[in-house]
């Protein structure tokens, strides 16, 4: 007999994991924390428990019961000790039948109840944080959190804690049962045990090594792929024409990986052939000292048979026990990587006693009063979380200095100014996607920071210059803005949006999928698809961000047109690109380094002959110029 595959194969999974997570020192209170997430399936978790527990002093009840069939039943002539000893074995193994399936029924719902539980209380909390930390963290690794590491922390209550109850169990009743049956092969058994142990460390740390690269090198060949595979990375592949170049550098990436895999692949099987030769080599030396005992007379065949098949389950449990501590670390270090993120408070939430803004149907105001803002640095993100973490050490120049100014009821007002004078960012404050360093917004009289996300971003609604579409049907991207719409509620918003005849003319109308990030529909239709979701909403503040920049004039037309069905009405904050859009206006604020320049309506600062009449001069006379060298 040798020992098992499934021993062998969980012993070399054991070995094999990154024994650096032993050195790792955990956060005080972490085991705490965890038993927390256990504490709703304690009853589960209970049976789980109990089931291994009885499953592994079955399966060590089994060759004792060889023994009796064949020392007091088959030895000594009697039929009726075999035929209680056979049926005895074969109700355990219907015993055993019976505790694997309940096992395996309630370590799944241990298991894929934690996993729902974490997933969604990761997900639910990063949703809360900052655009922020969108901007610095690489999409890849947040995923991995979610998947892998929350996997990983299942497998402290179902796998780790089962494997180690189980081996400890199987290990201190197949020990005790042989010492009992016979102390001397016991112990010449134990002394064996190095010869174990040694040689599946020595295969196990270079497991450890080639697995941790093999998981670097996947994760690289899988960022490539993600990279590429998305319409963004492979239009630029296509711009460039790099089709030779990425297919051979895609190349080396997987033929790294192929040939780790046959590494990897062949020291398992050392790993596996090791302990299979080492466990027959044992049973070699059970048997023929006991058998030498038997035929002496101080061992009976039964006990010998037992102490073989007990030596089965003797070897295995003590494998995987010896490195135990890389399983638990492992599955705490994934809890921790969990914590990580859960314990990164978003930098924008409703405050204490935070209530909603009230409702009903009348516009808003918005003010800003003395508003200073200095983008976050290393404090919204993780470093574990960022393709290349470079702490900020030098202090961030402030983006907006005392910026004041009212929008009333029903007005619009327009932002103008070069890039990176602070327009979107005064936006961003008033959708409080970031809060202010100092100084006070307000939408309706309120200070935002006093007042519900959820009801602000209600009243709120923001149309960007490249607004994105989920990889969905019209009718679903529409919907997003308010779900349970009447099919007649989207039509009319898409009438209204100049963009209904379009849709009405595709083969599937509302269930047209648009693409990755919309990219099926042009950059004019994408947009005027983003003001029917907005009008859908029917917010009463609008916030439009440069959303007619990037267009022909073909479909600025179109898209202005809408435009003016999204405004009418509503209190709207413009930043124009095109400063011929904006000369209704009933305000015009120039910004520029973080302040407004210049404030009026357009004849008033035309006439001022300020920072807005040279932007207007130079924004025409290079118009003029397209005009007639087209």
């Amino acid at each position: 007999m040798s020992m098992g595959m499934g021993q062998a194969w969980r012993a070399s999974r054991s070995f094999s994991g990154d024994q650096s997570v032993t050195h790792k020192r955990l956060a005080r209170g972490t085991v705490k924390r965890i038993a927390g997430y256990g504490r709703p399936y304690r009853l589960q978790l209970a049976v789980f428990l109990a089931t291994t527990v009885a499953a592994a002093a079955s399966a060590a009840a089994v060759p004792l019961l060889l023994k009796v069939l064949i020392d007091s039943g088959v030895s000594a002539g009697n039929r009726s000790v075999v035929v209680w000893a056979a049926l005895a074995v074969a109700a355990l193994a219907v015993v055993d039948v019976i505790l694997g399936l309940v096992g395996r029924w309630m370590s799944a719902r241990v298991g894929e109840g934690l996993i729902f539980d974490l997933r969604r209380q990761v997900f639910d909390h990063v949703q809360r944080q900052p655009v922020a930390f969108f901007t610095r963290t690489q999409t890849g690794s947040l995923v991995s959190r979610l998947n892998s590491d929350v996997i990983g922390a299942q497998q402290a209550f179902t796998g780790t804690l089962s494997q180690v109850v189980s081996n400890a169990v199987t290990l201190v009743l197949a020990l005790g049962a042989m010492i009992v049956l016979s102390w001397q092969i016991t112990l010449i058994v134990l002394v064996l045990v190095p010869l174990f142990l040694l040689p599946a460390r020595f295969i196990g740390r270079k497991l450890a090594d080639i697995s941790r690269e093999s998981m670097q090198l996947n994760a690289a060949m899988s960022q490539t792929m993600t990279e590429r595979f998305n319409v963004s990375g492979a239009l630029l592949v296509k711009i460039f024409g790099r089709y030779q170049n990425e297919n051979a550098d895609f190349g080396q990436a997987a033929g790294r990986v192929r040939d780790i895999g046959v590494v990897q692949a062949l020291y398992a099987r050392y790993f596996f052939l090791g302990l299979t030769f080492l466990a027959s080599l044992a049973t070699a030396v059970v048997y023929g000292v006991g058998g030498w005992l038997a035929i002496g007379g101080t061992l009976e065949v039964g006990t010998l048979v037992a102490l073989a098949a007990l030596l089965t389950r003797l070897y295995g449990p003590l494998t995987a026990l010896s490195n135990v501590q890389v399983d638990i670390m492992t599955a705490l270090v994934s809890f921790e990587r969990v914590f990580e993120v859960l314990d990164l408070s978003p930098m924008v939430r409703d405050a204490p006693g935070a209530r909603p803004l009230p409702g009903g149907d009348e516009q808003l105001s918005v003010q800003l009063e003395d508003v200073h803002f200095t983008y976050p640095g290393n404090e919204v993100s993780l470093a574990s979380l960022e393709a290349v973490a470079r702490p900020v050490t030098a202090s961030p120049e402030p983006v907006l200095k005392g910026v004041s100014f009212d929008v009333a009821p029903g007005e619009l007002v327009a932002l103008v100014g070069p890039s990176g004078a602070g327009k979107s960012t005064i936006t961003h404050l008033v959708a409080r996607l970031y809060d202010p360093t100092s100084g006070v917004v307000r939408v309706g009289g309120h200070d935002v920071r006093d007042v519900t996300l959820e009801s602000l971003h209600e009243a709120v609604g923001i149309v960007t210059q490249d607004a994105h579409m989920f990889h969905d049907t019209i009718r679903y991207n529409l919907a997003y803005a308010r779900p349970g719409a009447t099919d007649d509620e989207l039509w009319a918003a898409l009438e209204a949006a100049q963009i209904a005849g379009l849709v009405r003319s595709l083969s599937e109308g509302l269930d047209t999928v648009v693409g990755d990030r919309g990219y099926r529909l042009s950059g004019g239709e994408k947009q005027r698809l983003a003001i029917a979701r907005l009008l859908l909403k029917a917010p009463r503040v609008v916030v439009l961000d440069e959303a007619t920049a990037h267009l022909d004039s073909e479909s600025e037309v179109a898209v202005q047109r809408a435009l003016e069905t999204a405004l009418a009405g509503r209190t709207s904050l413009v930043i124009a690109h095109r400063l011929s859009t904006i000369r209704g206006a009933d305000q015009i604020l120039v910004v520029d380094d973080g302040r407004i320049v210049e404030r009026g309506t357009h004849e008033q600062l035309l006439a001022a002959d300020g920072a807005y009449a040279e932007l207007y001069r130079t924004q025409f006379a290079l118009q003029d110029v397209s005009a007639r060298t087209a």
